[in-house]
C-alpha cells in the first residue's frame, strides 16, 4: 500500500467527517423534528396515516437506510478522489494460494 501525502490525507479526513456531520444532521432532524413538529404534521396524512405518526412508525427508518446507502456511495467516491480505494491498492496476500 503506497503512502499518502499529509495534506491529502487531511483533506480525506475532512471530506469524511463531514459527510458523517452531514448525515448526523439529517439524522436528528428527522429523528426529533417529527416531535418537535408533530402538531403541524399532525394535518398531512401518508398513505392514509397522519404524517408525524408515520414518520416516527416507518418514515424516519426508512431516512435512515437510504442515509446508509448514500453514505456507502458518497463514501466511495470520496475514496476514488484521494486514491484510497480497494481497487487501485490491492494487496498481494502473504499466504499460501491454493490451486482448484
Amino acid at each position: 500500500m503506497r503512502k499518502i501525502d499529509k495534506r491529502v490525507a487531511e483533506a480525506y479526513f475532512r471530506a469524511r467527517t463531514w459527510l458523517v456531520v452531514i448525515c448526523l444532521i439529517i439524522g436528528g432532524i428527522v429523528s426529533f423534528g417529527v416531535v418537535a413538529f408533530a402538531e403541524a404534521l399532525s394535518s398531512f396524512t401518508i398513505l392514509g396515516m397522519p404524517a408525524h405518526y408515520y414518520m416516527g412508525a416507518q418514515g424516519a427508518v426508512v431516512i435512515f437506510v437510504i442515509l446508509l446507502f448514500a453514505n456507502a456511495v458518497i463514501s466511495d467516491r470520496i475514496d476514488r478522489k484521494f486514491g484510497i480505494d480497494e481497487e487501485q491498492n490491492t494487496r498481494v496476500s502473504s499466504g499460501k494460494v491454493l490451486d482448484h
